[in-house]
């Protein structure tokens, strides 16, 4: 698939354009913990992210919401990819397309391997209150300057949702500064494992997603 869509969009066959964010990752534990020491220590960190349409459907079409997060860490960048999915137990791990960015659950779908076993994450909005529209150019407008809040949670991968922080974007005014890429295989969440049966899903498609488009004879 990801081949077929590379001959269309050699650049980025998925998530083709996005919007730039930047600002702040507040993480305050939770009890019961996530199994992940990284996750469940209070500490603050700055973040990069990126909005984008997953399919790239025009804009008021509804498409697969995808909001990828870049971690600064001690042990360096941390990549976190969030979808739109769901929101039942079942739902959670279903990627569904959605119009409005602020009324969907953005979660991993795949799970981390912690200490005590998977652990999902997930994003909902919890400000500004609205609607914030996943066309991005609406986004940009509506959003225009506030920050956009989002409560994190951890689960287990049928298990009910568990605050653990909050993330603060805002838009990031250099835009045109260079893309951000993202790899939550080679940059993964600290002190967290990736299960090897999704690292190596990842792994090949990131790879077709990148190489370099072959030259016409």
């Amino acid at each position: 698939m990801f081949r077929a869509m590379k001959l269309i969009r050699p650049s980025r066959p998925i998530h083709p354009r996005g919007l730039r964010l930047s600002g702040s990752l507040e993480i305050v534990g939770t009890a019961p913990g996530s199994g992940i020491p990284w996750l469940d220590t209070p500490r603050r960190a700055p973040v990069q992210a990126r909005l984008s349409r997953s399919v790239g459907l025009p804009g008021p079409l509804p498409d697969i919401v995808g909001l990828a997060v870049k971690i600064a860490s001690g042990e360096g960048p941390a990549d976190v990819l969030f979808a739109s999915t769901g929101r039942s137990p079942a739902g959670r791990f279903v990627l569904l397309p959605r119009r409005n960015a602020a009324g969907t659950l953005l979660s991993t779908m795949m799970p981390y391997q912690g200490a005590t076993g998977p652990v999902l994450l997930a994003a909902r909005t919890t400000g500004p209150s609205g609607r914030l529209p996943a066309s991005l150019p609406a986004f940009r407008r509506t959003l225009a300057g506030r920050p956009w809040t989002l409560e994190l949670c951890h689960a287990r991968p049928l298990g009910p949702w568990i605050p653990f922080g909050t993330l603060t974007l805002t838009l990031d005014a250099g835009q045109d500064q260079g893309d951000l890429r993202f790899d939550p295989v080679l940059h993964p969440l600290p002190t967290a494992q990736t299960y090897r049966w999704a690292a190596e899903l990842r792994r090949g498609s990131y790879a077709v997603a990148r190489a370099p488009r072959p030259l016409e004879p």
